[in-house]
């Protein structure tokens, strides 16, 4: 990414369900904080989908684009419930 106040997700490897890291502290990004920039959540990044870590000591935004281009269905990632 050029921004860098957003970090990198990344997808865990050989997860039942498609799930994310965040790029900073590598702790799970909840469902419910991943969303799509578009509309009145629309943030100044190139990034199509964002994720928000929810750890205490991390709060980072992370850009999860990259991580969702290697789930075959990525859909599949907002369908699921938290």
């Amino acid at each position: 990414m050029k921004d860098n106040k957003y970090y990198t997700a990344i997808l865990v490897e050989g997860s039942a369900v498609p799930t994310l890291m965040c790029g900073h502290c590598h702790s799970i990004l909840s469902r419910s904080r991943i969303f799509r920039n578009e509309g009145e959540e629309h943030q100044d990044t190139d990034c199509k989908t964002i994720g928000l870590c929810s750890a205490d000591d991390c709060g980072a935004a992370n850009c999860c684009d990259q991580a969702l281009s290697q789930i075959d269905d990525p859909e599949l990632l907002f369908d699921i419930a938290s």
